[in-house]
């Protein structure tokens, strides 16, 4: 049957339009290399240790947060003698050096002001940190953290207890979103988290190879810095993820500790979102470009084994794979439409089971975070791509409620069906347009609201895609790297 509908260049095509379904299945694969966590992960070389612990916080223009999370930091349930806090004010020109001066008062001996006159972005005043800190021997471990992450009470002697083997350079933790109650793009922040964290890193921990460690929650061993130099890499926009594939090339082990939980405030609105996400999608085509001769060669480590390297390409590639599946679903469409509809259906047979299995297994993951997030969840592919979700598993259904909209619109369901067919199959490339269009209106009136439904209507995971496209553009126009700070604003509650 397959075969009769069928000729030889459509096979091509076919392959083509199936390049769509890569990147979920890549995901649900990821999640499945979750189960293995329970055997597979570093807890039996633990043990309780608290090495002197330097927390580096950089910061620029941080006035509303900082004084919170420094407050939050000395309550650790970590001995106090163990710990001082490094606030390097990256020449802010609010009430920041205010805060931290109060704060040093307020903790003497534990929270030491580092002012820098000139500032230069993250990677620089990181660097100026680590400079002093490593210029002593005091400092055993350092956490690398951002002024508004608060980590809860027992977070860092859960991340410290790894650093009792000696071959772990690095630890990180898991970051939450923090906004109660939030907004609709807070909430679909944080069910992406756990997707991105507590599921994926979770299976990254059972290959033994780790992407990135988060920015704001990054724990390193005196050895592991002195390794690398002694300065984080200031040639990119994710000096993180430099970091923690330099970590693995020299020969230590990254390690992501779920238990530890940290909460930090996102933004809000999908301009504040783009410019984050623009920011570590560049950094992501740097990174790609910088470790091309790492990529699937299996004697450089975990990092070129076949399976990290496919999951990591299913993600950055994403807005390719969804481009090329459309434009040959519609030149099939046009040569060949049986074996289109085919295709089409098996397609999103094939997104649909991904979807469900991916969704199921994050809503239990983190059972707290998906009682206020699940409607992201479900919501998470869009309207649109539930809907065609639906018509491809139930397309008899579908139709009959297509012919009694029609019917009341007083239209011909059959003298508009040609369009309808070519919207559904360029939907994939035409989710990611609609996206940025959500993100071009916010700042108009009524924008926000109807910003908000566009993305409910695309997909926050087509937003995503957009974002990444437009990091290729700026990547080959080679824009400037310009550090570009989202404002926090002290907003978050931290759930108890």
């Amino acid at each position: 049957m397959v075969h009769d509908l069928t000729r030889g260049g459509d096979w091509i095509l076919i392959a083509l339009v199936m390049i769509g379904a890569v990147p979920e299945v890549s995901a649900a694969c990821q999640f499945l290399v979750v189960a293995g966590h329970f055997w597979r992960n570093h807890y039996a070389a633990c043990e309780p240790v608290f090495p002197r612990t330097a927390i580096m916080i950089p910061a620029w223009n941080e006035a509303a947060v900082i004084g919170a999370s420094i407050d939050r930091l000395m309550a650790l349930e970590y001995p106090r003698d163990r710990l001082r806090i490094f606030l390097v004010d990256d020449a802010s020109t609010d009430e920041t050096p205010q805060v931290a001066k109060a704060k040093e008062a307020q903790y003497p001996g534990n929270v030491i002001h580092l002012r820098r006159e000139k500032g230069e972005g993250k990677a620089h005043t990181l660097n100026h940190g680590l400079g002093i800190i490593l210029g002593d021997d005091w400092m055993e471990a350092l956490l690398i953290t951002d002024a508004d992450v608060i980590f809860e009470a027992d977070s860092l002697r859960k991340m410290t207890r790894h650093l009792a083997d000696p071959l772990v350079g690095a630890v990180t933790a898991y970051i939450k979103e923090g906004c109660r109650p939030g907004n609709y793009l807070t909430r679909f922040i944080g069910y992406e988290y756990i997707t991105a964290q507590a599921a994926s890193r979770r299976g990254q921990n059972v290959l033994g190879a780790i992407a990135c460690l988060a920015g704001g929650a990054q724990l390193h061993s005196r050895a592991n810095l002195v390794a690398l130099g002694g300065r984080i890499d200031t040639s990119s926009l994710a000096e993180d993820t430099f970091t923690t594939f330099e970590t693995q090339l020299r020969g230590r082990r990254v390690v992501f500790e779920p238990h530890a939980v940290c909460w930090a405030e996102e933004p809000d609105a999908i301009s504040g979102l783009w410019k984050q996400r623009l920011r570590w999608a560049r950094g992501n085509v740097q990174v790609t470009l910088r470790y091309r001769k790492l990529w699937f060669r299996r004697h450089r480590g975990r990092l070129g084994s076949v399976t990290f390297g496919t999951f990591w390409f299913c993600l950055f590639l994403q807005p390719i794979f969804m481009i090329t599946s459309s434009a040959s679903l519609l030149t099939l469409y046009f040569a060949n439409f049986p074996a289109a509809w085919m295709t089409f259906r098996l397609l999103w047979i094939v997104n649909a089971a991904s979807y469900i299995f991916i969704t199921g297994f994050a809503l239990l993951i983190d059972v707290p975070t998906a009682r206020h997030t699940w409607r992201q969840g479900v919501m998470f592919p869009g309207v649109v791509n539930l809907s065609i979700i639906g018509y491809t598993c139930f397309p008899r259904l579908f139709r009959d409620i297509l012919h009694q909209l029609f019917a009341v619109t007083h239209l011909s369901l059959q003298a508009h069906k040609g369009w309808i067919i070519v919207f559904i199959y360029a939907w994939l490339s035409v989710s990611m347009a609609v996206a940025y269009l959500a993100k071009a209106i916010e700042p108009h009136r009524f924008g926000r609201f109807i910003s908000a439904f566009l993305v409910y209507i695309v997909g926050y995971g087509a937003l995503l895609c957009a974002c990444t496209f437009a990091s290729y553009v700026k990547e080959m126009q080679g824009a400037e790297m310009k550090w570009d700070k989202t404002e926090k604003t002290g907003k978050m509650a931290i759930p108890t």
